[in-house]
């Protein structure tokens, strides 16, 4: 096509720092977003690949207290089911680490696949299903791109039963939770994961030397 765009190095070169400063944010500030704003990054979300053209992806924005309060305490009680799988310094570490921003982002995202839709009629996915949800895994990666792109952060919350966030968001029985997400503006801007600030994979590096003694 005449018209297909030729990215050059700039740009290749900013995308890179793109990918570099996306990160999984868990300090927010409260300042508000505006929905028009959550419809935008929603909207690119749903330019991402999907297999068969099936877009699966189902997202709910969650904004009454009640469900997120009743999220939040599904949170707290699943990290203290992970926190007794670990022990000494590393139960320490877990318990030290903000693991959710569930108490100040501003905005809050369930994304789920639909795992009977007929859209696509099953091309691609008869012999890997599970190309279903890693569609939506996609969808959900390029809405973190877009996102951090107008400066904001996302967090993807992972320690939740999802069978209890399907009941408490009362979402259709043949949708699966894929991610939930935290969205706002981010308190600091950083290029490094907050885990490997903090030392988290440093404590096996520390553990395998101990072994190797």
């Amino acid at each position: 096509m005449d018209d297909a765009p030729s990215f050059d190095t700039s740009f290749r070169d900013e995308l890179e720092r793109l990918f570099r400063w996306r990160r999984d944010v868990r300090h927010f500030r409260p300042d508000p977003i505006d929905a028009s704003v959550i419809e935008e990054l929603v909207g690119l979300a749903s330019l991402a690949p999907s297999v068969g053209y099936s877009q699966p992806w189902r997202f709910v924005t969650v904004d009454e207290p009640e469900r997120r309060r009743a999220v939040r305490e599904n949170f707290v009680a699943r990290s203290r089911d992970a926190l007794e799988t670990y022990e000494g310094e590393r139960a320490g570490l877990y318990a030290s680490l903000k693991l959710a921003g569930l108490d100040d982002a501003p905005v809050q995202i369930a994304v789920f696949v639909d795992d009977e839709t007929e859209t696509g009629h099953g091309l691609g996915r008869k012999t890997m299903p599970e190309t279903l949800p890693y569609s939506v895994v996609m969808a959900v990666h390029t809405l973190w791109l877009a996102a951090r792109a107008q400066g904001i952060g996302v967090g993807w919350v992972s320690i939740l039963d999802p069978e209890a966030i399907k009941a408490i968001l009362e979402v259709p029985e043949t949708w699966s939770l894929v991610a939930y997400l935290c969205v706002g503006y981010p308190e600091t801007e950083e290029d490094q994961p907050e885990l490997l600030r903090r030392g988290w994979e440093e404590t096996d590096e520390a553990a395998r030397a101990v072994l190797k003694r």
